[in-house]
């Protein structure tokens, strides 16, 4: 499928082995997201559409580079690395936009940020534990766990981002 800006957006196989399949619909949603903020202004992409929600698709964009970091890296290889947007005073940093918030910027940390998941998770076996543990709940996950996370929360994100874009402009689409 080809946007509207010319991206291409690769439908998922639908007849394709497991590792396939999971990095497929994980790229789509990847590109789904991309496509909601393709063609909108900084000041567009900083707007809430609903108070007091502070959801804004820059803000969206912004949060899954912190989770795709976060998850891939951090979690699965046991990196220690900072967040990007997420302090310890603003667990929300990552939705809180401010005017000096940018598209380019925060696309550039979720390119990087997703290529960097890529090179996580290339080679290694869905089957492979955790080597640090989420500190939420305290457990280790497999690979396979992961992606099926990463799909669940762009899917749950994107759900958001096409609501945010009817009201940004209107645009609709699946």
């Amino acid at each position: 499928m080809t946007t509207s800006s010319g991206s291409h957006r690769e439908e998922p196989s639908t007849t394709a082995a497991e590792r396939e399949m999971l990095d497929g619909w994980l790229d789509y949603h990847r590109a789904t997201l991309m496509w909601k903020c393709e063609g909108l202004q900084d000041e567009e992409l900083r707007r809430t559409a609903l108070a007091p929600s502070e959801l804004s698709l820059l803000g969206l964009v912004r949060h899954m580079a912190e989770v795709e970091r976060y998850w891939f890296r951090e979690v699965m290889l046991g990196e220690d690395l900072p967040d990007r947007y997420v302090t310890d005073e603003d667990r929300d940093g990552d939705f809180h936009v401010t005017e000096e918030a940018t598209w380019a910027e925060a696309e550039q940390v979720w390119r990087t940020e997703v290529e960097l998941s890529r090179q996580a998770a290339a080679g290694r076996s869905l089957d492979l534990v955790s080597k640090a543990e989420n500190h939420h709940r305290g457990e280790v996950f497999s690979l396979r766990w992961v992606y099926t996370h990463m799909i669940e929360e762009y899917a749950r994100h994107n759900g958001h981002a096409d609501l945010l874009r009817e009201h940004i402009d209107g645009a609709t689409g699946e």
